[in-house]
């Protein structure tokens, strides 16, 4: 099985690639913008520089590949909101167009990987599950949407055998802070530092934090064994707010030695208040269960920090 991930490079593409290393039986090809990725990506990994507007290189690609993990984005919720139109035009074209030449071959499995945090705007009910409605409240979520539909689109129309992922927010080793997502990452970053952490609002937000292999696994649950046309929650069901996080990070720091500052700041318009996703569709169809718990994915966290502070 020869499989292309697409943006591939980064903090849960690198490792994805350690689980299907691990699971094996696929020949594995990535692509970035970077001319070489920063880190390795394992024996055996192929990786080749394409920019998004050579297509014919992409088509070349998708003729190639038997199955597509399409991680391509080059925005967040933060970025996204100072500048929707160029959220728009760096995200929607080329998603679109890879989408769409996929459409034209026969693929086992397309898979999108989106977000479950902004997808669903305000919560009406939580946990949430799939069938919530869908009203993001950043041009993130929105694009991220947009994306989504088109592949429905060419489900419908095609037989394009794709998938949706909708992601909680993911922590854990190699996660670099302080780049407008990774509220984790950004936090222990600014403890090292000596730097306060800033919430926004008086708890701040209210988040599903997933740790990085456990959303890896479910990728991998879900290219193997999730139907054509599925969107699926990947998430761990539990809600953590901000002040709870520090709270808890708070005492790995204090108990060596650093202090954690924290500033309050006014509500951000593009920050959903609650985000906590059920994932038992994707449990149920392939026994995918989250295993690390919160407190042990922190401290593994906290100990990648401090060994590669820089």
């Amino acid at each position: 099985m020869r499989l292309l991930i697409v943006g591939g490079a980064g903090f849960i593409g690198r490792r994805l690639l350690e689980r299907l290393a691990i699971s094996g039986g696929r020949e594995v090809l990535v692509t970035g913008r970077s001319p070489h990725p920063k880190v390795s990506l394992g024996a055996g990994v192929s990786y080749r520089q394409v920019m998004p507007e050579q297509t014919e290189i992409y088509a070349d690609l998708v003729d190639w590949a038997d199955e597509v993990v399409d991680f391509a984005y080059s925005s967040v919720p933060q970025t996204s909101f100072d500048d929707p139109v160029r959220d728009v035009l760096d995200n929607l074209p080329f998603n679109v167009a890879l989408i769409k030449m996929a459409s034209e071959r026969s693929l086992r499995k397309f898979v999108f990987v989106s977000s479950g945090g902004t997808v669903y705007g305000h919560p009406l009910r939580l946990p949430i599950d799939e069938t919530h409605p869908t009203n993001p409240i950043s041009p993130y979520g929105i694009t991220k949407l947009a994306v989504e539909k088109y592949g429905l689109m060419y489900w419908r129309s095609r037989g394009l055998k794709f998938v949706a992922l909708r992601p909680g927010n993911p922590y854990g080793p190699g996660q670099i802070g302080g780049r407008g997502q990774g509220f984790i990452a950004t936090a222990m970053r600014q403890a090292l530092d000596g730097k306060p952490i800033t919430i926004f609002g008086e708890r701040g937000t209210v988040r599903d934090y997933i740790y990085v292999d456990d959303l890896a696994a479910g990728i991998v649950a879900a290219l193997n064994s999730a139907d054509a046309g599925s969107v699926l929650n990947i998430g761990s069901g539990v809600g953590i707010d901000n002040r709870q996080m520090l709270d808890i990070i708070d005492k790995m720091t204090t108990r060596d030695g650093i202090t954690l500052e924290v500033l309050t700041a006014p509500d951000r318009g593009f920050d959903v208040s609650a985000n906590v996703l059920d994932a038992s569709k994707l449990r149920n169809l392939s026994g995918w269960e989250p295993k690390v718990t919160v407190e042990s994915g922190l401290e593994k966290t906290w100990s990648w920090m401090k060994e590669n502070r820089a």
